[in-house]
């Protein structure tokens, strides 16, 4: 959704989808309709970053069936958010992955009725990664964790375990790797998309449910059960927000920052500095209201 000139985003129209799977595949097209067929003016932070995959990327909501975009001003807080269209009420899951075009598009992962697709920013298909997916009852994009070609979806299933999905440049997605072998029910959100420690990996942020926060450092590696380092604990308090999602490098300064949502409407923003120890600075209010309409972030 980046680009230097008037680079767009797709609206998001979803039709009936009538595609049946016996069980879990991948790397499987379909035909279900495009996802992304409008064009909206996005002029948003690409021009500032060096070409390459992309580390700062638009902040995707859902309300009322629709979503919508809000792109970094470059400065820590978000542009005025643009509409991409309705027919999600339905999708059980969504996440943005910067799969295409090298790594510099926004691309589309959602499931609807027990099946997975991938949709990119440009193009004309969307793609049917697999049925199966409703084993997961969280899924979410963390970037390149594995140290393949493209960013991976993490899944979790009803025992506890953590899935990785890495990922292929075409939308697909290899082998499923245990990335963790159970407790993982007690989490109430995970979120990724970026290096927290400063070492170049993406890592995952976990939150308890008693409202303790965790860094699990990631090992550049998807290895079973060796993917994650170690947990370091940032902290209590967390459930005082309703959401908790990463757009990558949202204030420009080369480190991944997270956005947090409170069920008032504010919305904050807590500033990466790359220090493993102390992986944020204080929050910064980037949103004053509103933002509780919204029943997904990501």
């Amino acid at each position: 959704m980046l680009h230097t000139m008037n680079r767009s985003v797709r609206r998001a129209v979803i039709c009936a989808i009538g595609l049946v799977l016996a069980a879990v595949a991948v790397g499987v097209s379909g035909a279900a309709p495009p996802l992304w067929t409008g064009r909206t003016e996005n002029a948003a932070a690409a021009g500032a970053q060096s070409a390459g995959p992309l580390k700062t990327f638009p902040l995707f909501t859902r309300g009322s069936g629709k979503l919508r975009a809000y792109e970094a001003n470059g400065t820590g807080g978000l542009k005025a958010g643009y509409e991409m269209g309705g027919g999600f009420g339905d999708a059980t899951a969504l996440a943005a992955a910067n799969v295409s075009e090298g790594g510099r598009g926004n691309d589309l992962y959602h499931r609807m009725n027990n099946s997975l697709y991938y949709t990119a920013e440009h193009g004309n298909d969307t793609k049917l990664i697999g049925s199966g997916w409703d084993i997961y009852n969280l899924l979410v994009c963390v970037g390149n964790m594995g140290g393949t070609s493209g960013p991976d979806l993490v899944g979790r299933d009803a025992a506890g375990a953590l899935w990785l999905y890495p990922g292929n440049p075409d939308g697909t997605l290899a082998a499923r790797v245990r990335i963790g072998s159970g407790g993982w029910n007690a989490m109430t959100a995970l979120a990724g998309r970026g290096d927290y420690t400063g070492d170049g990996k993406a890592d995952l942020l976990a939150r308890h449910s008693d409202g303790n926060l965790y860094l699990y450092p990631g090992t550049g590696s998807a290895v079973a059960d060796g993917a994650l380092g170690t947990r370091i604990a940032l902290g209590a308090g967390w459930n005082a927000y309703k959401a908790l999602v990463s757009a990558g490098d949202t204030d420009g300064d080369g480190k991944t920052d997270l956005i947090a949502s409170e069920p008032s409407g504010a919305l904050w923003l807590f500033k990466g500095t790359g220090k493993a120890a102390a992986p944020f600075a204080p929050r910064v209010q980037i949103g004053t209201a509103g933002w509780a309409a919204f029943d997904v972030l990501f």
